[in-house]
Parts: C-alpha cells; structure tokens; sequence
C-alpha cells in the first residue's frame, strides 16, 4: 500500500490543541493549516460561473485563453521569457508538488534534494517513489548526485527569500550536473521586507530554461484554493514530458476552474487589493506576537510569520491554544523547527484583531 510508504499525516498531530483552541469561549483564531477566507472577486466567480456547462472533457494542456493569461502574468509578474517556456495548469500546487517526482519518472534509485526546513509535501512526493530524501540549502551542501532539487522561494513556512545570488548558483547547478531545479514560488507576489526574485526571471537565465521549472499559485493570491489553480512552467522538453504523463493519468484541471484560473491570472488589481489585506492582517499579528515575547524570524515575504520564544514548539502551540489560537509546530517542517511555530495571515479580520488582548 502506498500509504505504508508515508509519514502520519502531521495535521492529525495537531488535533488534540485544535480541540484545546476550539473550547476557548470567545472562539477559534485558526492561524494553522493557512486556508483562505477571503471572498473570490466577483470577475472570476462570473467566469467560472460562465463556463458551468461543461459537458466535455477539459484540455489537459489548458485552455487557449488560460494559456494565454498564464504567459501573460509569467512575462509582466515573474519577468520571464514567455516564448521560450512551456506552461500548464495543474489541480492546485500540492498535486503538482507531490506528483512531480513520479511524473519525472524518479524511482528507488533517486535522490531528491529539499531544504532543512520545508513544505512536507517535497518529502512525501520523493517518499511515494521509494526515492532517497537528502536536505540542502545550497549547492555545495549536495555532496552527492541527485535527480531533482526543490527549492521554495518565499519558504514556506519560515518566509526566507533566496536572492538573485542564490538562484544564480542553483541555476549553474542545474546545467553543470544535469539536474532539475524545481522552485516552487507559490507566494511570489507577497513580498513585504524583499521582493522575491522568480528562477525564470530573465536576468537570471537569458531566457534558457533548461532543466528548470516553477510552480506557481492562485489559491493565496486570489483566494482560489477551493477551485484547485496552478501551473507548472519552465523548460520545454521537461513540460512537455510532464504533460504527456499528466494526459495518461487523467489529471485534469476542471473546465470551471481553468475559466476561473484564466480570468484570475489577468486580474492583478484584485491580487494587488488582496496583498494589502495579507498586509494589514501580518502589521496586526507582529505587533500581539511580539508583545508576547515572541521573536520574528525571517518571514520577510510570504503568507506566514515564523516566531519562537525559545522553547519546545508544542509548548509554544499549547500556550497559545490555551486561548483559543492555533498555529502549526516548527517540527512540521523538519528537525530545524523544533522551536519555532509558523502562524498563518488567514483569518478574518475580527479575529486578527482580538490577538493582543488574547496574548495579553
């Protein structure tokens, strides 16, 4: 069974504090799992609503028009060389995260290379294969070969961003070793201290995309997570390869959604408008946490604060559950967290405006 082949579930660790949170009598501040609870703009619900009779299968490869509107929002946002990149859609990001390897064709004989504190799906998709799990930050601390290489930029869940420097030297990696460098960059567009830097962007490749691609995402830029809109983008051999191996699977994003996914990618006056909404709500949280005696560390862009006071992460989880705020547990995302609590900017803004007097 594949499920013999994987972790616990790390969210059902958390079930005894999110019952502890829950009980509290003013109500549950959800700052864990990040889901959105923002409402989606009325432009897209209209094109998803638009696209409702659907009687026919979808294109795997996307639509004209998200196609389209994918290229468009990958030259204006991420700055790449459009024409020299292949683009598809996928259902949602963390399908295409835990997929990638076994669409690659990565088995027991790989090694997948992801960073010491990351998004446990990276692991999981290597662990499905049977593939080997090794932890880098950088290329000099692969001692070994390996097939692919994740990199997260903004991180989820500590919200470092890698600089132009940084993705320069995956970049070299990636054509000296033949290796593929997937760089998921599902919170690009929410930078606050730093403006994060795409591995398409141009500057970096000159517009040679070989052996790279990027994930990107709607669910946190336009609230779509419910409708499942990503994409996968970059070189064009390893696309199209992807593509043919999503074909025979049936992985298909559903007509609604890519209507829906087509309108939001061109919509970034509401991204823009959305943005400012993650900011106001992260201005809030900074000011209760520290109040509380907890420290910010980097979370420079992205949709999360990582805090710590310098404890175990669980007694940091149980305090703040206490009164009736959930977070997730540094551990979540590798041994490296152990002491730190990662804190999502999606709750309503009633709720984010009742931390301090909770921590007080």
């Amino acid at each position: 069974m594949l499920a013999d082949k994987l972790p616990d579930f790390p969210w059902d660790l958390l079930q005894p504090a999110a019952k502890l949170a829950s009980s509290y009598p003013a109500g549950l501040i959800d700052l864990s799992v990040g889901t959105p609870v923002d409402p989606v703009a009325p432009a897209i619900q209209t094109a998803a609503a638009a696209a409702l009779d659907a009687h026919a299968y979808p294109l795997t490869a996307g639509t004209s028009a998200l196609i389209a509107a994918q290229q468009s929002w990958l030259a204006d946002i991420a700055k790449a060389d459009a024409q020299n990149l292949a683009t598809i859609p996928t259902i949602g990001s963390k399908e295409a995260v835990a997929l990638l390897p076994m669409l690659l064709g990565l088995n027991s004989s790989s090694s997948v290379a992801i960073p010491a504190l990351a998004y446990p799906t990276y692991a999981v998709g290597a662990q499905a294969v049977g593939a080997k799990v090794v932890l880098a930050d950088t290329p000099a601390e692969l001692t070994q070969a390996v097939d692919l290489v994740w990199l997260n930029s903004p991180s989820n869940p500590t919200g470092n961003v890698l600089t132009a420097d940084e993705l320069k030297a995956w970049i070299t990696y990636a054509r000296d070793t033949n290796t593929i460098v997937a760089s998921d960059e599902c919170y690009l567009t929410l930078g606050w201290d730093t403006q994060p830097i795409s591995i398409l962007d141009m500057q970096l490749t000159a517009g040679d995309y070989k052996n790279l691609i990027a994930l990107h995402s709607l669910s946190k830029r336009s609230s779509l997570a419910g409708y499942r809109a990503a994409m996968i983008s970059g070189d064009k051999k390893l696309v199209a390869a992807i593509l043919l191996a999503r074909k025979h699977l049936g992985l298909i994003t559903p007509t609604p959604s890519q209507a829906a996914a087509a309108a939001a990618w061109l919509d970034e006056a509401g991204a823009q408008s959305q943005k400012q909404v993650y900011l106001n709500r992260r201005a809030v949280m900074q000011q209760a946490f520290v109040a509380a005696g907890f420290k910010i560390s980097a979370s420079a862009a992205g949709l999360y604060l990582w805090l710590t006071r310098d404890e175990d992460c669980w007694s940091s989880v149980n305090w703040l559950a206490e009164r009736g705020v959930l977070v997730a547990p540094g551990v979540f995302y590798g041994a490296a967290g152990a002491n730190y609590i990662r804190a999502a900017m999606t709750e309503t803004d009633a709720k984010i405006n009742q931390l301090a007097s909770r921590l007080m």
